[in-house]
Order: C-alpha cells, then sequence, then structure tokens
C-alpha cells in the first residue's frame, strides 16, 4: 500500500484548506485510516481518524482531537480510495506536516504513512 498526501500550502488564519489522502496498491485491507500532524520542534500528534473496512468501503465511525473539533472533517470517496480533511478556521497552531497513515490501530501504530504535506497558517 502507497498513501500519497497533497494540498498543505500556506494561508492566512481563518482560512480552509483541503488535504487528500490517496491509497494505491493493496488497498482492500486498508482498515481505518488517520491524519497525523507534526509542528517545528513538536511530537507528532494524532489529527483525526475514519474507520471502515473490508473490500467494499462502508460507512465510516470518525474520531477527532478536541483540538481540531468543530473546525476539521474527515471524509472518504469510495470510488477514488481517498480520504480528505477538511480543515476550516485554521489558526496559526495548525501549522504542520501533515501525514496520513493507514491502517491505523491506536497510538502511532500504522503500517504505512503518507510522506507528508506542509500546512502554514499565518496570523
Amino acid at each position: 500500500v502507497q498513501l500519497q498526501a497533497s494540498g498543505g500550502g500556506s494561508v492566512q488564519a481563518g482560512s480552509s484548506l483541503r488535504l487528500s489522502c490517496a491509497a494505491s496498491g493493496r488497498t482492500f485491507n486498508i482498515g481505518t485510516m488517520a491524519w497525523f500532524r507534526q509542528a517545528p520542534g513538536k511530537e507528532r500528534e494524532f489529527v483525526a481518524a475514519i474507520r471502515w473496512s473490508g473490500i467494499r468501503w462502508s460507512d465510516g465511525d470518525t474520531l477527532y482531537a478536541e483540538s481540531v473539533k468543530g473546525r476539521f472533517t474527515i471524509f472518504r470517496d469510495n470510488s477514488l480510495n481517498t480520504v480528505f480533511l477538511q480543515m476550516n478556521s485554521l489558526k496559526s497552531e495548525d501549522t504542520a506536516v501533515y501525514f496520513c497513515a493507514a491502517p491505523w490501530r491506536g497510538a502511532f501504530a500504522a503500517d504505512y504513512w503518507g510522506q507528508g504535506t506542509l500546512v502554514t497558517v499565518s496570523s
């Protein structure tokens, strides 16, 4: 499985961005997918996750870090094997490199990680 993250950029506080994570390869076994982020000088942290299982995408359960709840939305496009992270009302503290990971088994446990996409929010 390969994960390709994209969609990062430099925006003003209050703006929106949508990140994408496209899965390729043996995606039938992809499991729960998650987004993490790592700000400069800080440890990597969990952002959001969406659950699905089996060969066919099913309705997913979602989880969010408290810091992004109500501002970020994780969703997926089954036909594209892609998970998105819609980020609204961005704050300077959202500045980080964002990574997607799968299958997420909690904490930082995942078999595959995307290469990361940089989000910079200026106030």
